[in-house]
């Protein structure tokens, strides 16, 4: 009994001083305002639905979490801005958030600077090896090497290009003529549109002129999802394919039917999929935010995010990014997420996802056509970039690879 009272007295004074630990500070950068807030507001939505679940929970190591949100309006100057506020001024144990990649490249050199882990939460071009940075969302291996064959062998082998004309859109591009080389097809037409453009008369010209059997539609942002109205008021009709459409703009709930009517995308998630761990998920989140009109896939990893850093922290018994990073390094960095399982990848710290190809009709109902399983974001590894030996600090692309030792 007296070593019973003892224990009972120890674990009562570990609660007691874990009660007196401050929170752990979490930068959140996401746009809520400007030509990006309706992808951006579901972010934070899934962020804080995470930090209140963790909390609930016990928090992590016994901490409770602080949610440091600001928002940067689109602005590239403002994220890294923001991005300095919150490592030097607040001095946030984990920094979350961005939604272009031209964001996410701002904020790179800054937390590059300290040693704060910082989570990229959207699915993106692909190709940055950084030991700073865990890349949450798909990557071309897991969408376009998915996507643009199936769209080739059902439509044909001329492509038609739409790209927001930004680094995201100009190697999004690059990766869709490799693939389509390798496949023996063709890219009849490129065009590479500023953010904001909304005016598309001259494009749904050009495009009919090319006569295209499939677009590739990479455009980004609510002005340039015009397109989509316009080409249908023009009777364009061609099949569209997309990495980025329907899971993460929901353009199919935002947009009169039949506008989206034949979009093609590869999602790790998108709100359709009726899993019972994906109807739980949206369960809770419904019930938080009833007015939410569509849970997008960077709200989702923008959930995830937050869990996974759960995961690494109490399996590193620290939240210092390298002891992280020897977690990650054990190839046993995983959470069950509502996709299913979900792990990092050691030599390029970005996640492996169960991918789907799914299919827009008339209605804007949408169909899975596909399904390939869980994919591995391999191309990162295959090609030299090693975070376990060496940190690159770099991006890779098709036409930029690693220089051979």
């Amino acid at each position: 009994m007296v070593l019973l009272g003892a224990m009972l007295g120890t674990a009562a004074a570990m609660t007691v001083a874990r009660a007196a630990e401050p929170p752990l500070k979490v930068g959140l950068l996401e746009d809520v305002s400007g030509d990006l807030a309706f992808m951006g507001m579901p972010k934070l939505h899934g962020s804080q639905l995470a930090v209140e679940e963790i909390n609930k929970s016990g928090g992590i190591l016994g901490r409770q979490i602080e949610l440091i949100h600001l928002d940067p309006q689109g602005d590239n100057a403002r994220y890294q801005e923001f991005g300095r506020r919150l490592l030097n001024r607040d001095k946030v144990d984990v920094l979350i958030g961005g939604i272009t990649s031209a964001s996410r490249e701002a904020l790179r050199p800054i937390v590059d600077r300290t040693s704060t882990p910082y989570f990229y939460t959207n699915q993106y071009e692909g190709g940055v090896c950084d030991a700073s940075m865990i890349s949450m969302g798909a990557v071309p291996e897991q969408q376009f090497s998915t996507l643009i064959p199936w769209m080739v062998e059902k439509f044909g082998k001329k492509v038609y290009v739409i790209a927001a004309d930004y680094n995201f859109g100009q190697i999004s591009a690059e990766w869709n003529r490799k693939i389509m080389k390798d496949l023996g097809g063709e890219v009849v037409g490129e065009e590479f549109i500023p953010l904001g453009v909304s005016q598309f008369a001259q494009t749904i010209q050009n495009i009919q002129k090319a006569k295209p059997d499939w677009l590739l539609t990479i455009n980004v942002g609510a002005a340039q999802d015009s397109f989509f109205e316009q080409a249908a008021a023009a009777n364009l009709n061609l099949p569209m394919g997309s990495s980025i459409k329907v899971m993460l703009g929901f353009e199919h709930k935002r947009f009169k039917p039949p506008a989206l009517n034949n979009m093609h995308a590869t999602a790790n998630w998108f709100e359709e999929i009726d899993t019972p761990e994906a109807t739980e998920f949206k369960k809770r989140w419904h019930a938080k935010f009833p007015d939410e009109l569509y849970i997008n896939d960077m709200g989702y990893n923008a959930y995830n995010a937050l869990y996974m850093y759960k995961a690494l922290v109490e399996k590193a018994k620290s939240i210092k990014l390298d002891d992280m990073r020897k977690v990650i390094a054990t190839g046993d960095a995983c959470i069950d997420a509502p996709e299913g399982k979900v792990c990092i990848d050691p030599k390029s710290q970005h996640t492996s996802h169960r991918m789907r190809l799914i299919s827009v009709g008339p209605k804007h109902e949408v169909k899975v056509e596909k399904d390939y399983g869980t994919i591995q974001p391999y191309w990162l590894g295959e090609i030299g970039c090693d975070l376990t030996k060496k940190n690159d600090k770099d991006q890779y692309t098709p036409s930029h690879l690693p220089k051979k030792s």
